[in-house]
Protein backbone atom coordinates (compact mmCIF):
# COMPACT_ATOMS: atom_id res chain seq x y z
CA UNK A 1 0.00 0.00 0.00
CA UNK A 2 1.16 3.79 -0.98
CA UNK A 3 0.12 6.40 0.67
CA UNK A 4 0.27 10.22 -0.68
CA UNK A 5 2.57 11.71 -2.95
CA UNK A 6 6.47 13.06 -2.06
CA UNK A 7 6.33 16.47 0.23
CA UNK A 8 8.45 19.22 -1.39
CA UNK A 9 11.18 20.11 0.80
CA UNK A 10 12.13 23.57 -0.06
CA UNK A 11 8.83 25.21 1.60
CA UNK A 12 9.73 24.45 5.20
CA UNK A 13 13.38 23.31 5.48
CA UNK A 14 15.37 26.25 7.68
CA UNK A 15 17.76 27.76 4.69
CA UNK A 16 21.10 26.28 4.95
CA UNK A 17 20.47 22.76 5.78
CA UNK A 18 21.01 20.52 3.06
CA UNK A 19 19.36 17.22 4.16
CA UNK A 20 17.29 16.11 7.25
CA UNK A 21 18.74 13.19 8.98
CA UNK A 22 15.65 11.12 10.21
CA UNK A 23 16.32 7.93 12.77
CA UNK A 24 13.40 6.02 13.29
CA UNK A 25 13.83 2.77 15.96
CA UNK A 26 10.33 1.29 16.37
CA UNK A 27 7.13 3.68 15.36
CA UNK A 28 8.67 6.40 13.79
CA UNK A 29 6.10 9.40 12.84
CA UNK A 30 8.61 11.58 11.34
CA UNK A 31 9.75 8.77 8.34
CA UNK A 32 5.67 7.31 8.17
CA UNK A 33 5.26 11.27 7.46
CA UNK A 34 8.21 11.44 4.77
CA UNK A 35 8.36 8.28 3.18
CA UNK A 36 5.01 6.33 3.85
CA UNK A 37 7.25 3.86 5.71
CA UNK A 38 5.90 2.38 9.35
CA UNK A 39 9.46 1.49 10.65
CA UNK A 40 9.83 -1.77 12.36
CA UNK A 41 13.35 -2.11 13.92
CA UNK A 42 15.71 0.36 12.62
CA UNK A 43 15.66 2.81 9.81
CA UNK A 44 16.96 5.83 8.32
CA UNK A 45 16.06 8.62 5.94
CA UNK A 46 18.29 11.13 4.33
CA UNK A 47 15.40 13.99 3.19
CA UNK A 48 17.62 16.48 1.05
CA UNK A 49 16.61 19.58 -0.11
CA UNK A 50 16.91 18.99 -3.63
CA UNK A 51 16.72 15.56 -4.95
CA UNK A 52 15.06 12.21 -3.95
CA UNK A 53 14.88 10.91 -0.52
CA UNK A 54 17.21 7.70 0.54
CA UNK A 55 15.61 4.99 3.23
CA UNK A 56 17.74 2.62 5.07
CA UNK A 57 16.14 -0.37 6.13
CA UNK A 58 16.44 -2.65 8.82
CA UNK A 59 16.63 -5.33 9.03
CA UNK A 60 17.25 -7.42 5.93
CA UNK A 61 13.62 -9.43 5.78
CA UNK A 62 11.77 -6.08 6.22
CA UNK A 63 13.30 -4.87 2.65
CA UNK A 64 10.87 -5.90 0.56
CA UNK A 65 7.64 -4.64 2.25
CA UNK A 66 9.53 -1.55 2.57
CA UNK A 67 9.81 -0.87 -1.07
CA UNK A 68 6.18 -1.84 -1.55
CA UNK A 69 5.12 0.58 0.82
CA UNK A 70 7.43 3.49 0.58
CA UNK A 71 6.95 6.31 -1.71
CA UNK A 72 10.75 6.93 -1.57
CA UNK A 73 12.45 5.12 -4.93
CA UNK A 74 15.38 4.72 -3.44
CA UNK A 75 15.20 1.93 -0.52
CA UNK A 76 18.12 0.35 0.46
CA UNK A 77 19.49 -2.53 2.98
CA UNK A 78 21.67 -0.42 5.53
CA UNK A 79 24.20 -2.92 6.43
CA UNK A 80 25.17 -5.29 8.68
CA UNK A 81 28.57 -5.16 10.75
CA UNK A 82 31.94 -7.37 10.78
CA UNK A 83 29.79 -10.41 12.98
CA UNK A 84 26.69 -10.11 11.03
CA UNK A 85 25.10 -7.99 13.80
CA UNK A 86 22.61 -4.61 12.48
CA UNK A 87 25.00 -1.91 11.87
CA UNK A 88 23.75 1.06 9.58
CA UNK A 89 26.33 3.83 10.24
CA UNK A 90 28.58 2.56 7.35
CA UNK A 91 25.82 2.60 4.74
CA UNK A 92 24.74 5.88 5.98
CA UNK A 93 27.91 7.64 5.73
CA UNK A 94 28.39 6.45 2.00
CA UNK A 95 25.19 7.11 0.90
CA UNK A 96 25.66 11.00 2.59
CA UNK A 97 29.11 11.31 1.25
CA UNK A 98 27.78 10.37 -2.45
CA UNK A 99 25.41 12.46 -2.05
CA UNK A 100 28.22 15.56 -1.36
CA UNK A 101 26.75 16.09 1.87
CA UNK A 102 29.55 14.99 3.63
CA UNK A 103 30.38 18.82 4.79
CA UNK A 104 27.01 20.51 4.60
CA UNK A 105 24.76 21.46 7.72
CA UNK A 106 22.26 18.31 8.13
CA UNK A 107 18.92 18.75 10.43
CA UNK A 108 18.71 15.31 12.81
CA UNK A 109 15.09 14.41 13.22
CA UNK A 110 13.99 12.49 16.56
CA UNK A 111 16.21 11.35 18.69
CA UNK A 112 19.67 9.76 17.57
CA UNK A 113 21.46 7.43 20.17
CA UNK A 114 24.60 9.20 21.42
CA UNK A 115 26.81 6.19 20.16
CA UNK A 116 25.63 6.69 16.66
CA UNK A 117 25.49 10.43 16.76
CA UNK A 118 29.76 10.04 17.92
CA UNK A 119 30.33 7.86 14.82
CA UNK A 120 28.55 9.80 12.34
CA UNK A 121 30.39 12.71 14.06
CA UNK A 122 33.76 10.95 13.71
CA UNK A 123 32.42 9.55 10.01
CA UNK A 124 31.85 13.01 8.59
CA UNK A 125 33.84 15.57 10.75
CA UNK A 126 33.20 18.41 7.82
CA UNK A 127 29.22 18.18 8.40
CA UNK A 128 27.19 20.20 11.03
CA UNK A 129 24.64 18.72 12.74
CA UNK A 130 21.70 20.90 13.85
CA UNK A 131 19.17 19.44 16.11
CA UNK A 132 16.11 19.62 13.72
CA UNK A 133 13.11 17.82 15.45
CA UNK A 134 11.26 20.64 16.98
CA UNK A 135 10.98 21.89 13.91
CA UNK A 136 9.18 18.73 11.72
CA UNK A 137 7.25 18.71 14.81
CA UNK A 138 5.77 21.71 13.65
CA UNK A 139 5.92 20.82 10.22
CA UNK A 140 3.49 17.63 11.52
CA UNK A 141 1.05 19.37 13.20
CA UNK A 142 -1.23 20.96 10.53
CA UNK A 143 -2.30 17.95 9.03
CA UNK A 144 -3.73 17.44 5.30
CA UNK A 145 -7.45 16.68 3.60
CA UNK A 146 -5.64 13.12 3.26
CA UNK A 147 -3.90 12.71 6.38
CA UNK A 148 -7.64 13.54 8.40
CA UNK A 149 -9.14 10.95 6.80
CA UNK A 150 -6.47 8.33 8.14
CA UNK A 151 -7.24 10.00 11.30
CA UNK A 152 -11.03 9.17 10.60
CA UNK A 153 -10.14 5.75 10.47
CA UNK A 154 -8.25 5.27 13.45
CA UNK A 155 -11.24 7.25 15.48
CA UNK A 156 -13.69 4.32 13.75
CA UNK A 157 -11.25 1.64 14.52
CA UNK A 158 -11.08 2.99 18.34
CA UNK A 159 -14.57 3.76 18.66
CA UNK A 160 -15.48 0.33 17.57
CA UNK A 161 -13.47 -1.24 20.43
CA UNK A 162 -15.35 1.04 22.88
CA UNK A 163 -18.35 -0.53 21.52
CA UNK A 164 -17.15 -4.26 21.87
CA UNK A 165 -16.18 -3.23 25.49
CA UNK A 166 -19.94 -2.33 25.99
CA UNK A 167 -21.55 -5.52 24.44
CA UNK A 168 -19.05 -7.81 26.01
CA UNK A 169 -17.20 -7.06 29.23
CA UNK A 170 -18.95 -9.11 31.99
CA UNK A 171 -17.87 -10.08 35.62
CA UNK A 172 -15.79 -13.02 35.71
CA UNK A 173 -13.54 -11.90 32.24
CA UNK A 174 -10.03 -11.46 33.34
CA UNK A 175 -8.52 -7.77 31.87
CA UNK A 176 -6.32 -9.83 29.25
CA UNK A 177 -9.55 -10.98 27.86
CA UNK A 178 -10.90 -7.10 27.56
CA UNK A 179 -7.75 -6.35 25.91
CA UNK A 180 -8.38 -9.54 23.37
CA UNK A 181 -11.79 -7.67 23.06
CA UNK A 182 -10.35 -4.44 21.96
CA UNK A 183 -7.97 -5.48 19.47
CA UNK A 184 -10.43 -7.86 17.66
CA UNK A 185 -12.17 -5.34 17.21
CA UNK A 186 -10.27 -3.75 14.63
CA UNK A 187 -7.92 -6.14 13.45
CA UNK A 188 -9.58 -7.55 10.47
CA UNK A 189 -9.40 -4.39 9.14
CA UNK A 190 -6.16 -3.33 9.42
CA UNK A 191 -5.94 -1.83 12.08
CA UNK A 192 -3.15 -1.81 14.60
CA UNK A 193 -2.92 -1.13 18.20
CA UNK A 194 -0.92 1.70 19.46
CA UNK A 195 -2.35 1.63 22.99
CA UNK A 196 -4.69 0.06 25.28
CA UNK A 197 -4.65 1.25 28.77
CA UNK A 198 -7.19 -0.07 31.14
CA UNK A 199 -7.69 -0.56 34.71
CA UNK A 200 -10.66 -1.88 36.16
CA UNK A 201 -11.06 -1.65 40.18
CA UNK A 202 -14.27 -1.76 42.77
CA UNK A 203 -16.18 1.71 43.32
CA UNK A 204 -16.64 0.59 46.98
CA UNK A 205 -13.11 -0.07 47.04
CA UNK A 206 -11.47 1.26 44.87
CA UNK A 207 -7.27 0.43 44.26
CA UNK A 208 -6.54 3.26 41.57
CA UNK A 209 -7.78 6.10 39.39
CA UNK A 210 -5.31 5.62 36.10
CA UNK A 211 -5.77 3.87 33.48
CA UNK A 212 -2.26 1.20 33.34
CA UNK A 213 -0.34 0.35 30.52
CA UNK A 214 -0.32 -3.59 31.37
CA UNK A 215 -3.05 -5.63 31.84
CA UNK A 216 -3.36 -8.00 34.71
CA UNK A 217 -5.30 -11.40 35.45
CA UNK A 218 -7.37 -9.27 37.95
CA UNK A 219 -11.18 -10.93 37.40
CA UNK A 220 -13.70 -8.18 36.57
CA UNK A 221 -16.12 -7.69 39.15
CA UNK A 222 -19.50 -6.67 39.39
CA UNK A 223 -19.39 -3.17 41.27
CA UNK A 224 -16.29 -2.26 39.21
CA UNK A 225 -15.74 0.63 37.65
CA UNK A 226 -13.75 -0.47 33.77
CA UNK A 227 -12.02 2.86 32.79
CA UNK A 228 -9.98 2.73 29.35
CA UNK A 229 -8.21 4.53 26.95
CA UNK A 230 -7.61 3.21 23.55
CA UNK A 231 -5.68 4.53 20.08
CA UNK A 232 -6.09 2.19 17.11
CA UNK A 233 -2.97 2.62 14.68
CA UNK A 234 -4.40 3.55 10.86
CA UNK A 235 -1.30 3.53 8.72
CA UNK A 236 0.59 5.83 11.57
CA UNK A 237 -2.32 7.93 12.52
CA UNK A 238 -3.83 7.54 15.71
CA UNK A 239 -6.82 8.83 17.25
CA UNK A 240 -8.00 8.45 20.80
CA UNK A 241 -11.26 7.87 22.39
CA UNK A 242 -11.16 7.54 26.28
CA UNK A 243 -14.44 6.35 28.43
CA UNK A 244 -15.13 5.07 31.63
CA UNK A 245 -18.22 2.47 32.43
CA UNK A 246 -19.52 0.58 35.56
CA UNK A 247 -19.77 -3.31 35.92
CA UNK A 248 -23.29 -4.50 37.00
CA UNK A 249 -24.63 -1.64 38.57
CA UNK A 250 -24.47 2.11 38.13
CA UNK A 251 -21.84 4.50 38.98
CA UNK A 252 -21.62 5.46 43.25
CA UNK A 253 -22.25 9.61 44.19
CA UNK A 254 -18.36 9.83 44.01
CA UNK A 255 -18.13 8.19 40.71
CA UNK A 256 -20.85 10.11 38.90
CA UNK A 257 -19.42 13.47 40.37
CA UNK A 258 -15.91 13.02 38.73
CA UNK A 259 -17.67 11.64 35.84
CA UNK A 260 -19.77 14.87 35.80
CA UNK A 261 -16.61 17.18 36.31
CA UNK A 262 -14.53 15.26 33.39
CA UNK A 263 -17.64 15.71 31.04
CA UNK A 264 -18.00 19.50 32.59
CA UNK A 265 -14.23 19.89 31.68
CA UNK A 266 -14.37 18.45 28.33
CA UNK A 267 -17.01 20.39 26.46
CA UNK A 268 -15.47 24.28 28.64
CA UNK A 269 -12.62 22.93 26.19
CA UNK A 270 -13.94 21.66 23.48
CA UNK A 271 -15.75 25.12 23.38
CA UNK A 272 -12.73 27.33 23.57
CA UNK A 273 -10.46 25.45 20.93
CA UNK A 274 -10.36 27.17 17.57
CA UNK A 275 -7.68 29.09 15.62
CA UNK A 276 -6.20 31.91 17.66
CA UNK A 277 -7.17 30.05 20.75
CA UNK A 278 -4.16 29.58 23.48
CA UNK A 279 -3.07 26.95 25.84
CA UNK A 280 -4.04 29.43 28.67
CA UNK A 281 -7.35 29.70 27.35
CA UNK A 282 -7.31 25.55 27.22
CA UNK A 283 -5.95 25.84 31.11
CA UNK A 284 -8.99 28.72 32.27
CA UNK A 285 -11.55 26.36 30.68
CA UNK A 286 -10.16 23.36 32.77
CA UNK A 287 -10.38 25.27 36.31
CA UNK A 288 -13.66 23.53 37.08
CA UNK A 289 -11.99 20.81 37.76
CA UNK A 290 -9.59 22.18 40.63
CA UNK A 291 -12.54 24.15 41.74
CA UNK A 292 -14.95 20.85 42.35
CA UNK A 293 -11.88 19.45 44.33
CA UNK A 294 -10.45 17.51 42.02
CA UNK A 295 -6.98 17.40 39.79
CA UNK A 296 -5.57 15.18 37.16
CA UNK A 297 -3.31 12.69 36.76
CA UNK A 298 -2.67 12.53 33.23
CA UNK A 299 -2.43 14.83 30.09
CA UNK A 300 -5.58 17.06 29.65
CA UNK A 301 -4.99 17.93 25.90
CA UNK A 302 -1.98 16.80 23.46
CA UNK A 303 -1.30 16.58 20.12
CA UNK A 304 -1.80 13.96 18.01
CA UNK A 305 1.03 11.38 18.47
CA UNK A 306 1.52 13.27 21.43
CA UNK A 307 2.27 16.27 19.09
CA UNK A 308 3.00 19.63 21.09
CA UNK A 309 1.92 21.40 23.21
CA UNK A 310 0.96 18.93 25.82
CA UNK A 311 -1.37 20.77 28.46
CA UNK A 312 -2.34 20.11 32.08
CA UNK A 313 -4.42 21.83 34.81
CA UNK A 314 -2.43 25.16 36.10
CA UNK A 315 -1.62 23.78 39.58
CA UNK A 316 0.23 21.13 37.40
CA UNK A 317 1.45 23.22 34.70
CA UNK A 318 4.66 22.20 32.86
CA UNK A 319 5.03 25.07 30.71
CA UNK A 320 4.38 25.65 26.97
CA UNK A 321 5.84 26.41 23.39
CA UNK A 322 6.21 29.92 23.29
CA UNK A 323 3.69 32.61 21.40
CA UNK A 324 2.07 29.44 20.39
CA UNK A 325 -1.65 29.49 19.15
CA UNK A 326 -4.02 26.83 17.99
CA UNK A 327 -4.27 26.65 14.14
CA UNK A 328 -6.83 24.97 11.68
CA UNK A 329 -6.29 22.05 10.44
CA UNK A 330 -4.64 20.44 13.87
CA UNK A 331 -5.89 17.75 16.05
CA UNK A 332 -5.82 17.61 19.35
CA UNK A 333 -7.19 14.75 22.15
CA UNK A 334 -8.90 16.69 24.99
CA UNK A 335 -8.70 14.11 27.81
CA UNK A 336 -9.82 15.07 31.27
CA UNK A 337 -8.65 11.92 33.51
CA UNK A 338 -10.28 13.94 36.90
CA UNK A 339 -9.37 12.03 39.86
CA UNK A 340 -9.14 12.40 43.29
CA UNK A 341 -6.27 14.08 45.35
CA UNK A 342 -4.85 10.62 46.09
CA UNK A 343 -5.18 9.54 42.90
CA UNK A 344 -7.57 5.97 43.60
CA UNK A 345 -10.46 7.62 42.43
CA UNK A 346 -10.52 8.41 38.73
CA UNK A 347 -12.20 8.20 35.42
CA UNK A 348 -11.43 9.13 31.71
CA UNK A 349 -13.43 11.07 29.51
CA UNK A 350 -12.27 12.32 25.79
CA UNK A 351 -11.22 11.90 22.15
CA UNK A 352 -9.88 13.74 19.34
CA UNK A 353 -11.03 16.71 17.92
CA UNK A 354 -9.95 18.51 14.27
CA UNK A 355 -9.64 22.42 14.76
CA UNK A 356 -11.45 23.69 11.59
CA UNK A 357 -11.79 27.63 10.35
CA UNK A 358 -14.26 28.15 13.83
CA UNK A 359 -14.16 25.95 16.45
CA UNK A 360 -13.61 21.75 16.13
CA UNK A 361 -14.83 18.73 14.51
CA UNK A 362 -15.64 15.29 16.24
CA UNK A 363 -13.71 12.91 14.26
CA UNK A 364 -15.34 9.97 16.83
CA UNK A 365 -19.00 8.97 17.29
CA UNK A 366 -18.66 6.51 20.46
CA UNK A 367 -21.38 8.01 22.54
CA UNK A 368 -20.46 10.65 25.14
CA UNK A 369 -21.73 9.12 28.40
CA UNK A 370 -21.04 7.12 31.64
CA UNK A 371 -21.46 3.17 30.20
CA UNK A 372 -23.25 1.13 32.81
CA UNK A 373 -22.96 -2.29 31.59
CA UNK A 374 -25.28 -5.36 32.73
CA UNK A 375 -27.29 -2.99 35.16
Amino acid sequence: MRRGTLRCASAWITPGIAALVCCGFGRSGEINYLANWLTTTEAWLIFPRDGEMTLLIQLLNHLPNAKLMSIADDVRFAGAGPTGSVDSIPTLVSCLKDRGLDGERLGIVAPMPYTHHARLVEALPKAAWIDFSGQMRTQRQVKSAEEIEWLRRSALMSDRSIEELTQYAKPGMTEHQLAKVIEDAYLGDGGINHIHFVITTSMHDPQGGIPRQYMSDRVVKRGDVLVTEVSTNAFGYVAQVLRTMTIGEGPTSEYQELHDVAMEAFSRIEAVMRPGATVADVMDAAEVISERGFTVFDDLVHGESQLPPIIRTRDQFRGEPPNFTFSEGQCYVIQPNVVTGDAMRGVQFGEMMHITSDGVERLHTAPRELFVLGG
